[in-house]
């Protein structure tokens, strides 16, 4: 039961939704669940990313200053934290702190590209999706002249 709501959970995602359930289903089934108490750390600014978090329920604050803080973000359920980090390999932009008791599903970058590779399908679709993005991203900095 819990894997199909975890599911449902990762298809509600704009990145993942483009992936096909058996997919997910996967990710879902090898993803790893951390549970953390308020205060704990998720992660720091300039760590090397491995891969990204869902959000399952609590807060999760985030601190690009690192200065600890009021946080410029509160990223809640059903989000993800760490999008590029699933793709590519990168650097945390900022410090990420639970701000009460989280449970969060880590998604490594190794079983993202896992299941990219296994379901070819879904993966063309996500780069579709990501080229898309980038497009609407560019169009609309040409717009405010940037």
């Amino acid at each position: 039961m819990a894997l199909d709501v975890d599911v449902k959970r990762l298809a509600a995602l704009p990145l993942l939704a483009e992936l096909d359930l058996d997919a997910l289903r996967l990710i879902a089934f090898s993803a790893e669940t951390r549970i953390l108490r308020a205060g704990d750390l998720l992660f720091t600014k300039g760590d090397a990313s491995d891969g990204g978090f869902v959000v399952v329920s609590g807060a999760v604050a985030l601190d690009p200053s690192d200065s600890g803080q009021a946080a410029a973000k509160i990223i809640g359920p059903d989000s993800l934290i760490g999008e590029l980090a699933l793709v590519t390999e990168t650097t945390r932009p900022a410090t990420a702190i639970a701000r009460q008791p989280t449970v969060v599903l880590f998604i490594s970058r190794k079983l993202f590209h896992r299941v990219l590779n296994e379901f070819p399908g879904g993966a063309a679709r996500l780069r579709a999706a990501i080229e898309s993005r980038l497009a609407a991203f560019a169009d609309g900095s040409k717009r405010f002249g940037k």
